[in-house]
């Protein structure tokens, strides 16, 4: 029997014009720049799961046809296994807005080599694998 518990969960890397959607976390949540995603619920595959998130978390409406599979993290914490399916699309309709209010405060955009200082450490480590084309690592 394992002694992890195993989370799923997804996240976007959304291009526009060069530029990568983040959302900027309120001061309660820690007040940095994150992707937009979330947990899978058991009934979900990863590709809806991310259309979900993105709709509820910022106003992004984006189709199945739309997304590719670019990086899987494997992060290992506090007695728990998550793996996280990052999904990359430059195609969605919708109004970009900060839907959640009580977890973000603000969607914008930034050069993917020109991001924010307060950028959440396991975005940094992605992004940086991301970009030197690994599909896998480990946080």
């Amino acid at each position: 029997m394992s002694k992890y518990k195993t989370r799923l969960k997804v996240r976007l890397i959304l291009y526009n014009k060069g530029k990568i959607l983040l959302l900027k976390q309120t001061k309660p949540n820690g007040g940095n720049y994150t992707l937009v995603g979330g947990n899978m619920e058991s009934n979900e595959t990863a590709k809806e799961t991310i259309i979900r998130e993105s709709f509820e978390e910022a106003g992004i409406i984006l189709r199945p046809k739309d997304l590719k599979l670019v990086h899987v993290l494997q992060k290992v914490a506090q007695g728990e296994q998550r793996l996280v399916l990052y999904f990359k699309a430059q195609k969605y309709e919708g109004k970009l807005e900060a839907r959640e209010r009580r977890k973000f405060k603000a969607v914008e955009w930034f050069s993917l080599y020109d991001l924010p200082n307060n950028i959440t450490e396991t975005v940094k480590h992605v992004l940086r694998q991301y970009r030197k084309g690994n599909q896998y690592s480990s946080f």
